[in-house]
């Protein structure tokens, strides 16, 4: 019989660690799927429009790469890509789901982006003091009108998964208990925002986890908290965004 772990368990351990001693003054290494944009169609027949392909891309890439916050620009916060070692999956495609429609929310609480953008990025903040709740920042540009239609995908799924479900990737589980949405106001200069929780149950002990999507225009910025210690202490967990960091990437976006 095929047997499939739990995402909670050694892998938020192994996370919690990593970015404590991070946030301590360890050395950053390249994270997760940070440094690569998303797949760009290269079906097209005349070999023209197969090469303008990957160089639009690119300039997207270097784009975001000005606009995400760097390493010490949120006072109290260090900054950094997250580690490879720890990410759920490395792309959409790798991510099954029970329920096809609550894809989007997948992929906001695993640092993937949503929609097709033309290339995202991605980083993690955590206060220098040492806080266990750690805010992850997802990136992402898309071509015109994308956006909009990411953040519609967004708040169809929230709608329509409130009695949560289940994503894998490969041999991992990631089982959902709820899908919440919560006040969304949207900051100075955005088109729009969402926001909403969700919580896991790991051996008999809820946790709610945060994340908030916000446009601006062709851009859309994905915040996800969670409190990676909880998991570690078999307390209850109730991760909330951390507003400076926010406001800081929210400010060179608006």
């Amino acid at each position: 019989m095929k047997r499939t772990r739990t995402v909670l368990a050694v892998p938020m351990l192994a996370l919690a660690t990593a970015l404590t001693l991070s946030a301590c003054g360890g050395s950053g290494d390249s994270g997760g799927d940070a440094s690569q944009g998303s797949k760009t169609a290269d079906d097209a027949k005349d070999k023209p429009k197969a090469s303008a392909a990957p160089e639009k891309t690119a300039d997207a890439a270097a784009e975001l790469d000005r606009f995400v916050l760097s390493k010490s620009e949120v006072k109290g916060f260090t900054v950094r890509e997250p580690s490879k070692g720890y990410v759920f999956a490395a792309s959409q495609d790798q991510v099954k789901l029970d329920k096809p429609v609550c894809a989007p929310i997948s992929y906001a609480t695993n640092q993937l982006p949503l929609g097709n953008p033309q290339a995202h990025v991605t980083r993690v903040a955590a206060e220098v003091a040492g806080s266990a709740t750690f805010t992850y920042i997802t990136l992402a540009t898309y071509a015109d009108g994308k956006a909009k239609t990411a953040l519609a995908g967004l708040s169809k799924a929230i709608d329509s998964c409130g009695n949560g479900f289940t994503a894998t990737s490969g041999k991992t589980a990631s089982p959902h208990s709820s899908v919440t949405a919560e006040p969304a106001p949207s900051p100075k200069g955005a088109d729009e925002s969402v926001a909403f929780r969700t919580t896991i149950k790991h051996q008999g002990v809820t946790h709610t986890l945060r994340t908030q999507a916000v446009r601006y225009g062709d851009k859309v910025a994905v915040y996800y908290a969670v409190d990676a210690m909880a998991f570690t202490q078999s307390r209850p967990g109730n991760a909330k965004l951390a507003t400076a960091v926010m406001d800081a990437q929210n400010g060179k976006l608006g």
